[in-house]
């Protein structure tokens, strides 16, 4: 008992679990240092704080000191007896101090301690067990036995008295621990199936996070390139206004000095007439006559040769040349979409083209291999292996490499597929339709439903998509394939993801109207 007497001085009297982290108030008293201190949180603004065990009363709020001796002491105590005290199930018996039990008796449905257990039967019938709460589910609740048997027929955990005259009479029946062998033998199957399927989720997280990390440094990388275009930009742009504002600059100083120097000559032609005028107006008021009919005339000083030298003069110094200041504009700007366009992409030599070989006989081909049309016409082709066998053609040339895309006019179908396939994808039977096999991937629209498809695996997309023009885009190495629908703004539909082993080639499949190739292929670079 003196294990009992130990533990009890252990026990904190607030709680009344054992000690965590006990500290002394200067009583002399111990406690866990959380519950003194929401102790003493209640007794603030009280003006006083006492101990809850002995009352003992201080005007400040005590200091709490770390009682390191006790605290040796309570973890001295707890490594002896982990796993009992894990439980958290006393003995039954020991009535005055809760003690730990080490087992509990199946027939007893009591637990022992240490001590109770020397002094308990060791008939057969007592059946020890670890540690439990649970007795009474031990024991049949028909026949109040132990549970000694398995019905593997109903699944049940049964009696002698069920096997023998109860409901399970006749039953196959197992020892309870031969039972329990074989389900732990298939749990331990369950878990490894589990174990793995864990790794592999594992993994897959880890690639995800793997492929985050790299969308993070592609976008970063992405985001500077960009940040540098557009400063690129922006100082480009500045060079562009400065040459033009210098250039009006230039020609309004022409211009300005021109008519400055007309100004000037005018100033003077306004000189000599106003003195003209004082010397006639002199003239004009003599009274001597003769003196004013010998003055020599002055002959028209506003005669018509002046004033049109004058408006000549004027027209000559002509206005600002609008047309060289748009033209500066101009240049400097197609340069700066020039160095935008070769940063985002090139212009291919030649367009995207449809292969009339490949071109099932209900597919007619326009004339310039842009435009696929289904046709109840059957255009007698020659079969030929190449040919597909319905409503498919693909297009002359392959990707083996690069950034690219195409773009194409849906407007006028109903019914229709569009993407990229092998060339070694199947022409004829179920299979060779792009997005029924493993050689190919889809955008498609049937019975007003869109989706994404590959090897007959579907993807729905929603159902108020404006696709009446669409872009598929490549990038070969990257292995994605993405389709956009070129509404305002363009709207990212959906990117698969492969591992690209052959040539990709643009395929259409069309039932009721007809696709158009609305763009050339563009190749894409940095």
């Amino acid at each position: 008992m003196a294990s009992a007497d130990l533990r009890q001085e252990l026990d904190c009297s607030i709680c009344l679990n054992i000690y965590t982290d006990p500290v002394t108030l200067r009583c002399g008293h111990n406690f866990c240092r959380v519950c003194i201190d929401r102790v003493l949180d209640t007794q603030e603004g009280s003006g006083v704080y006492t101990c809850p065990e002995c009352r003992a009363e201080c005007q400040e709020r005590p200091a709490l000191q770390r009682n390191i001796t006790l605290c040796n002491i309570v973890g001295s105590f707890l490594s002896t007896r982990p796993d009992q005290e894990e439980t958290g199930i006393f003995c039954t018996y020991c009535i005055h101090s809760p003690v730990p039990a080490a087992k509990s008796c199946l027939l007893c449905e009591a637990s022992l301690c240490d001590n109770h257990l020397r002094v308990h039967s060791k008939s057969a019938e007592h059946v020890l067990s670890d540690p439990t709460t649970s007795l009474g589910n031990r024991k049949c609740s028909v026949h109040k036995e132990l549970l000694k048997y398995y019905c593997t027929e109903d699944a049940a955990c049964i009696c002698v008295s069920c096997s023998l005259a109860g409901e399970h009479r006749g039953h196959c029946v197992e020892m309870m621990d031969e039972a329990s062998e074989k389900k732990k033998e298939k749990l331990r199957s369950v878990l490894q199936k589990l174990t793995t399927k864990r790794e592999e989720t594992e993994k897959r997280v880890q690639r995800l996070e793997e492929r985050r990390i790299e969308d993070q440094e592609k976008a970063a990388g992405i985001t500077e390139t960009v940040t540098s275009l557009f400063r690129d930009i922006r100082r480009q742009l500045e060079d562009v206004e400065k040459r033009v504002l210098s250039e009006i600059s230039r020609q309004e100083e022409s211009v300005s000095f021109s008519v400055s120097d007309l100004i000037q000559q005018l100033e003077i032609k306004k000189d000599e007439v106003s003195r003209k005028m004082r010397h006639i107006e002199e003239l004009c008021n003599m009274s001597d006559p003769v003196t004013v009919l010998q003055e020599p005339d002055t002959g028209d000083l506003c005669d018509t040769e002046d004033r049109e030298r004058y408006d000549d003069q004027v027209h000559g110094i002509g206005d600002l040349d609008v047309g060289l200041i748009s033209g500066k504009l101009h240049t400097g700007l197609s340069d700066i979409i020039t160095g935008i366009n070769v940063w985002i992409y090139v212009q291919e030599a030649t367009d995207i083209l449809l292969d009339v070989n490949t071109a099932a006989n209900d597919i007619h081909i326009s004339g310039d291999r842009k435009t696929a049309s289904c046709s109840d016409i059957d255009q007698n082709r020659p079969e030929t292996p190449e040919r597909f066998q319905y409503f498919q053609v693909i297009s002359t040339r392959g990707f083996s490499s690069g950034r690219h895309y195409w773009e194409v006019d849906v407007s006028k179908s109903e019914i229709w597929k569009v993407g990229m396939c092998y060339p070694s994808i199947d022409r004829r039977g179920d299979e060779s339709d792009i997005g029924d096999n493993k050689k190919s991937w889809c955008l498609c629209r049937e019975y007003n439903q869109y989706s994404v498809k590959h090897d007959w695996k579907e993807i729905q997309l929603p159902d108020n998509i404006p696709c009446d023009r669409l872009r598929i885009y490549l990038d070969y190495e990257a292995g994605q394939m993405s389709f956009y629908s070129l509404c305002d703004p363009i709207r990212h539909l959906h990117t698969v993801t492969a591992t690209f082993t052959e040539p990709l080639h643009a395929a259409l499949w069309e039932m009721d109207g007809c696709i158009k190739i609305s763009g050339g292929v563009r190749k894409w670079e940095k």
